[in-house]
């Protein structure tokens, strides 16, 4: 494999001498600069600036926006809840996306071995997003698989979950579809609502999930079959299929749009939906959702960004494309709210009842039920349920792409030299591993097992990486350094809002959901089903088993460094210090360098690493 170094960019080189810049470090104290090299020439780019703009949006955009968005919209206060939500955006969720975007085109490197650039010590946080995408696929891939089931069975002139004279229906069933006058209590169940395409009601919760359903597993088997012939040849491939599975989403939402406006009390719904109720500003909790909201919409600390910038050329405007993509995908969130409750103001229309009561359910089943119910009451309703199906295994299909990515640049840029012309054969094996995880979740009650996963695999883990990340780029590689790494990207460092963002705000908008998850925990339910106690033990144990590598790496780099602890500490608080200018070059000039000093100021280009004496860096 034959390397190279990158050519200096024009300014670069007094941004390096100055601040240390990884890129182009000094190898030995003579006065000529030697460039580090960072990348080999077999390393993949895209085709198109506009792969790389879809790739992000079709990872930020995903189903998440068509059900949890509008559902937390309506219960944290209506319309009033855009002033929470559009806050965190501006001051939490767009400076940690672009800080992302920022990292992985100028490192040009994965969530593992980036961190031998900004701090050793911290490469835990590596692993640990490797192993919470590695959850995400065993549950994630399993919805697409659900709709893909939906997909083939909305091929009939009579929707499956239309009638309630099927052999699995209870006498609490009551169809309402083109009848007047429906009596509906509290005690009614729709024909969707029996559940008979997933047959959930055939498990008794996680003490007896049933056996795995073969048509689960088929869809489940096509799905990874997609995924792996798009991903096996690296961006250029995955870039080419983002075309359609990223744009075809907002196609598909026009036409529902439009049709659920057309729709009797679609108005009820699209008020029920916008209604400000201004006291709702006073509950932290509203603030809570909004953060998390727009953090797990966005998507930063997946390491996905990470992935897809590195490809990414090195003068390429990320601080603009952040801020398109973050727009498009809050857009989207809020226009697919529009596409939900018109439908379920028709509902509510429908049975006489209240939207609020129509739209009590929130997560899968409003797309597994509740929408493919109200789609089922329409004319042209095949037509329709069809092309909602296909929306939703596309918005799937673009997330799995960008999570699976991330593990594959990942791996790839820290074991180059095992898998780096092997990338279809380790591109396989990623797939089998998450088609033989993704098992439990075909059963009967797989959607149990996949809502477990999505609390716990997910959930508190990855906001605790982004903070630890949030925390490692700013306190420790150095808030200057970072903005000067910015500026031989760009031309001009970002500005002071930027720099208090990522210092300040955004750590602690992180800190805040946290903290608020910790006092105020939520019991785990499913429809009626309440998850046993023994469960959340379970969860809490998977969610440890993928945070612990932060720790361990870190006490595994305290071990190995030479030297005793308290000259391990100094060397640290020095690596501290020079990155965040607050010593002298002075002083600096003045310490020996040592070799656990050196240790802590190492670069890599990849394949391994290079010392650097510690006055250079400064």
């Amino acid at each position: 494999k034959k390397s190279f170094m990158r050519p200096t960019m024009p300014g670069q080189e007094s941004t390096a001498a100055a601040h240390g810049s990884p890129k182009l470090g000094y190898t030995n104290t003579n006065s000529a600069p030697v460039p580090v090299m960072t990348q080999t020439d077999s390393r993949d780019k895209w085709s198109k600036k506009m792969d790389f703009l879809l790739s992000v949006i079709g990872f930020a955009v995903d189903l998440g926006n068509v059900w949890r968005f509008p559902y937390i919209c309506y219960q944290n206060g209506g319309g009033a809840f855009l002033i929470p939500y559009i806050l965190m955006a501006i001051f939490g969720g767009v400076p940690l996306f672009y800080m992302e975007l920022a990292l992985g085109q100028f490192h040009r490197t994965g969530a593992i071995s980036i961190w031998k650039h900004i701090c050793p010590i911290f490469k835990g946080i590596g692993y640990s997003i490797c192993i919470i995408a590695l959850y995400v696929s065993f549950y994630y891939n399993t919805i697409i698989a659900w709709a893909l089931f939906y997909f083939y069975s909305s091929f009939s002139t009579t929707l499956p979950w239309t009638n309630c004279d099927n052999a699995w229906n209870t006498p609490d069933c009551t169809n309402y579809f083109g009848r007047d006058n429906v009596t509906w209590t509290n005690s009614s169940k729709s024909p969707a609502e029996e559940r008979n395409v997933l047959e959930i009601h055939r498990a008794d919760g996680l003490r007896d999930v049933g056996g795995v359903r073969w048509q689960l597993m088929l869809c489940l088997f096509l799905i990874f079959t997609i995924v792996y012939f798009s991903l096996w040849k690296g961006v250029k491939t995955s870039g080419k299929v983002v075309w359609v599975t990223a744009t075809l989403p907002y196609v598909v939402l026009l036409i529902l749009l439009v049709r659920g406006a057309t729709l009797p009390g679609a108005w009820r719904g699209v008020v029920f939906y916008l209604k400000p109720q201004w006291s709702k500003l006073l509950e932290t909790s509203v603030w809570v959702d909004a953060a998390a909201q727009i953090f797990f919409s966005l998507g930063p600390g997946f390491g996905v960004l990470l992935a897809l910038s590195s490809y990414n050329p090195f003068t390429n405007n990320c601080y603009r494309d952040a801020i398109v993509t973050s727009l498009v995908n809050c857009l989207t969130s809020l226009v697919s709210g529009f596409v939900i409750f018109t439908v379920l103001g028709h509902m509510a229309e429908m049975r006489n009842m209240e939207v609020a009561d129509v739209a009590r359910d929130k997560g899968p089943s409003l797309l597994f039920i509740t929408y493919p119910e109200a789609i089922a009451n329409m004319r042209g309703s095949t037509f329709f349920a069809i092309i909602f199906f296909v929306m939703m295994i596309t918005l799937g299909l673009d997330s799995t792409f960008g999570g699976l990515e991330a593990i594959i640049t990942a791996v790839l840029d820290e074991y180059p030299d095992t898998f780096a012309h092997r990338r279809e054969l380790f591109v396989l094996l990623l797939v089998i591993v998450c088609f033989l995880g993704s098992l439990s979740t075909l059963t009967h009650g797989g959607a149990y097992v996949v809502k477990l996963l999505e609390e716990f695999g997910v959930g508190s883990s990855i906001i605790a990486v982004g903070f630890l990340e949030a925390i490692a780029v700013s306190w420790f590689y150095g808030i200057n350094r970072f903005s000067n790494d910015i500026k031989s990207m760009l031309g001009s460092a970002p500005g002071m809002f930027w720099k208090v963002c990522w210092v300040v705000i955004s750590p602690a908008f992180l800190a805040y959901i946290i903290v608020s998850s910790l006092v105020r925990p939520q019991p785990l339910t499913l429809f009626e089903y309440k998850y046993p106690d023994w469960s959340i033990m379970v969860g809490y144990m998977v969610g440890l088993s993928s945070f612990m590598w932060i720790p361990i790496y870190m006490v595994y780099k305290l071990v190995w460094t030479p030297g005793s602890l308290k000259q391990v500490c100094r060397s640290m608080l020095d690596y501290w210090r020079i990155n965040n200018d607050l010593q002298s070059i002075d002083f600096i000039r003045q310490q020996p360098t040592t070799n656990y000093q050196a240790h802590w100021l190492e670069v890599g280009d990849g394949r391994g690493s290079v010392q650097e004496p510690l006055e250079t860096r400064r």
